[in-house]
């Protein structure tokens, strides 16, 4: 009875559908369920309560409901479509595709089957297009950023996302394409500093390589307001904010050195006045009091850094003809700065010495004797005019513009010191009774009496007044001056004092043995001071480091050669490589012109002053910013010292800090990666990379990772009969993770600059795809990301060479990798594996439901 009633509600329900009465026909499925166990019933009713779960547009239902008739059928093909088309509608269509997959098996002619086929594979491909794209996710990121009411957490994580995006070309061009401009300017108005610095970071992301994004945001923020977040006193925004301007000048001056294609290949834009109306903003934030010390040391690298020609070849210097006529005497007011005035601007301790280097830059930059002679007439005429009787203030203000200059442009700078009353004003100056008033007169004596017809005016008018100060002054800075600058004749004496202070001689090395037989033998065995021990020698060290001891040995160093000897270069160069041996110290001796005083104590003197200079410099290369501890052209002649030390007869510390000093160079231009390569350095870096010495292998792997750059270096690996790119390859196979992350960088520019090298790659040694695919996998994030370029590079270089890869766990380890959810973090990571997926499903060597 109960399965008559069962197959009788199963007609009504049937009846109920044919009328579109879809409930009805549900509640009679329904009821027929609960009175049958016929298995072939119980499918059919299923299949058929599906078929009203998709009229009445409830698909997990039907989709759940086809699952109990397939359970009981697996060929069932109505509840194998039915299911299709619910997940379809649920978004499943992988599950949907692989339904449909099976009725176009079991039923292949059916055209219904195969269109649905072919409409869901389209879908699977446009779906798998937008997850990797960024639309819906910087609308999201916005809304939690804008919402005020959203939790910390999902806010830093929105941030720190949108950073990421705009950092991608496809992501920059979406935020910009969705209105993200006038969003990344509502975060600037919330006036909180982590809101205000991740949209200035996304914006400077959004400027790079864009030139005409870039012309547009400049213009929508406008330069004013980018200024004013460049001065504020916070050292992270104003370096970030610097990073934005350099990305637009890099974007507007063409310095991105990107390949531009389609609508930005075709774009004319004349970006002569934006460039324009930027150098003038940052040269008018030189001498704004409103601006932090931060700030305008960040305007002073932007100049630095874009104004002056990188390249003498080059005839146009029309951007350093404009800073010299508008903004000259706002540089000078700047090195004139004297920080224990009252109207002194905010600075900090680099901010002088910055826009010293700058006046050197544009001074080098000048093409002729009349632009120089423009250059100097505008300095004379602002140091003559500061002179006045009724105002020490300003009179100390143009000593220290003298002073200034001469730590820059030191031509130009003894032409001033050849003015009327500039000597007798510094002079003079000595006898104040402040010492604000002592220390800028003696600091530019110093500088002055490098000359010898400057000592003697020095030594007739002002040695007893120097002396006197030195017995009455408390302030080092002043008594470590006024030593140096009295007689310059007792350079070597001084040199000697400084060694002995520093302890920078060379100390014989002590044998147990030998003191054991001289004590047994009644003779004198000399022993350690104790004032000689490490730390009595780092405390005076940092006593001379605070009195300005470096301004006295760069002073020490432009003495005529009459004065300076051999000997005493080479005691200077001791003493400087004791000064340079804390790393924290490095940044103050840079600051005060020690740099640039080593170079010529490392071209010329003793071999041993020669090597110790080279040191020094290795030690300052290694950790500052080239640009400003070698200025202009001298960071080239830095170069041949650094190579000197890689040699065998030097110690290994000698050869690791001129391994890392390199590096640091290399890593500037390709200009100093081809003075590195002219002076025969390759071969010697890849003597290092077999070294045994850990350190010595990553500091010439990390030296090698930067020259790949270099297409002269590219064109050795490129050659036949040697082993350089099978070294490389196995050195990303070390168990050591920075000689990993070197050579797998190394490896990834290589390959991204020569298909050929792909290719070859595969042929120096058998372990490749093992050494890839470890690197791949590996727990650092770095080595992992360049591991997943190097794979990119050679599914891209050859279709066969790519089959090959799929072929492998590569294909496993990438599916893995790029199904990850791309935090802040893992972001590099997941998109250059999804693009290693695409590259792949372009080949046709997979379909996106794979």
């Amino acid at each position: 009875m109960a399965e008559a009633e069962a197959v009788k509600l199963k007609e009504e329900g049937n009846q109920h559908f044919q009328l579109q009465d879809y409930k009805a026909a549900t509640k009679s499925y329904s009821q027929a369920l609960k009175l049958t166990k016929d298995k072939a019933l119980l499918a059919t009713l299923y299949r058929n309560r599906a078929a009203c779960g998709l009229k009445t547009e409830s698909y997990v239902q039907a989709a759940a409901d086809a699952s109990r008739a397939i359970d009981i059928n697996s060929s069932d093909i109505k509840a194998l479509y039915r299911r299709c088309q619910a997940l379809e509608h649920l978004g499943k269509l992988d599950q949907a595709f692989k339904d449909v997959q099976r009725c176009a098996t079991l039923e292949p002619r059916n055209q219904n089957f195969q269109e649905t086929l072919r409409r869901l594979n389209g879908s699977i491909q446009e779906k798998l297009r937008v997850q990797f794209s960024t639309d819906s996710r910087v609308q999201t990121m916005f809304e939690i950023l804008l919402d005020e009411n959203s939790e910390a957490d999902k806010r830093e994580k929105a941030a720190n996302n949108l950073i990421v995006l705009g950092r991608e070309e496809a992501g920059a061009e979406r935020i910009f394409q969705n209105n993200g401009v006038a969003l990344l300017l509502q975060l600037l108005d919330t006036k909180k500093p982590e809101l205000v610095l991740a949209a200035v970071r996304t914006l400077s992301g959004m400027c790079s390589g864009h030139r005409a994004r870039a012309t547009a945001i400049l213009h929508s923020v406008r330069i004013d307001r980018i200024c004013s977040l460049m001065s504020v006193e916070n050292e992270e925004m104003s370096l970030a904010v610097c990073n934005l301007l350099q990305a637009v000048i890099d974007s507007l001056s063409g310095e991105d050195k990107r390949e531009h294609r389609g609508k930005e290949e075709a774009l004319v834009l004349d970006t002569k006045k934006d460039l324009k109306q930027i150098t003038s903003h940052l040269l008018d934030m030189l001498v704004n009091k409103k601006v932090s010390g931060q700030g305008r040391d960040q305007a002073l690298n932007l100049l630095n850094k874009n104004v002056p020609r990188k390249d003498l070849a080059i005839h146009d210097n029309s951007r350093t003809i404009y800073v010299v006529d508008n903004g000259l005497r706002k540089i000078l007011k700047v090195v004139g700065q004297v920080p224990d005035l009252p109207s002194c601007l905010p600075l900090t301790e680099n901010t002088r010495m910055l826009a010293s280097i700058l006046i050197n830059k544009l001074y080098d930059d000048l093409r002729c004797d009349p632009e120089r002679e423009h250059f100097r007439k505008i300095c004379e005429e602002y140091i003559t005019g500061k002179f006045d009787p009724q105002d020490m203030d300003k009179n100390v203000n143009a000593i220290q513009t003298v002073s200034g200059i001469l730590q820059g442009p030191f031509d130009l700078g003894n032409q001033l010191l050849g003015l009327k009353g500039v000597m007798e004003m510094m002079v003079a100056l000595c006898g104040s009774e402040r010492e604000a008033d002592q220390l800028v007169a003696v600091e530019a004596l110093i500088h002055a009496s490098t000359k010898l017809s400057r000592a003697t005016f020095i030594i007739t008018n002002g040695v007893t007044l120097l002396k006197e100060i030195y017995k009455t002054t408390k302030n080092e800075k002043i008594k470590i001056r006024t030593l140096v600058t009295s007689d310059k004749t007792i350079l070597y004496s001084v040199a000697t004092t400084l060694v002995n202070c520093t302890n920078s001689y060379d100390v014989k090395e002590v044998i147990p043995e030998l003191v054991q037989l001289a004590k047994f033998s009644k003779q004198h065995v000399p022993e350690e001071h104790p004032k000689d021990k490490k730390d009595f020698i780092d405390m005076r060290v940092k006593r001379l480091l605070k009195a300005g001891v470096i301004s006295a040995l760069a002073c020490m160093v432009k003495a005529d050669s009459a004065i300076l000897t051999d000997q005493t270069k080479e005691l200077l160069a001791r003493v400087f490589l004791a000064l340079c041996d804390n790393p924290k110290d490095r940044g103050t001796i840079v600051a005060q012109g020690g740099g640039k005083a080593l170079i010529p104590l490392a071209l010329e003197g003793t071999d041993v002053g020669k090597v110790k200079a080279a040191h020094a410099l290795a030690k300052i290369a290694a950790v500052s910013n080239p640009d400003i501890a070698f200025p202009g052209e001298r960071v080239y002649e830095v170069v041949r010292p650094l190579v000197s030390l890689l040699d065998t007869q030097r110690d290994g510390l000698q050869n690791y800090e001129a391994l890392l000093g390199l590096t640091n160079l290399s890593g500037r231009s390709d200009k100093l990666r081809q003075k590195i390569f002219q002076e025969r350095a390759l071969p010697d870096i890849e003597n290092y990379m077999f070294e045994n010495h850990d350190q010595l292998r990553q500091a010439a792997t990390e030296c090698m990772c930067n020259m790949v750059v270099n297409k002269e270096v590219q064109e050795r690996f490129l050659a036949d009969g040697n082993d350089r790119l099978k070294l490389v390859v196995l050195l990303c196979g070390e168990d050591d993770d920075k000689v990993q992350n070197a050579a797998a960088g190394a490896l990834a520019m290589l390959t991204a600059a020569h298909k050929k090298l792909c290719l070859k790659m595969t042929q120096v040694t058998s372990q490749w795809l093992e050494i890839l695919q470890r690197l791949c996998l590996h727990d650092r994030l770095s080595v992992q990301h360049r591991g997943l370029v190097i794979a990119y590079n050679l599914l891209a270089a050859d279709a066969e060479l790519a089959k090959k890869l799929v072929e492998s766990e590569l294909l496993e380890i990438l599916t893995v990798v790029g199904k990850q959810e791309p935090d802040e973090k893992r972001a590099a990571v997941v998109q250059t594996a999804r693009e290693c997926l695409i590259k792949c499903m372009d080949y046709g060597f997979i379909k996106p439901v794979s």
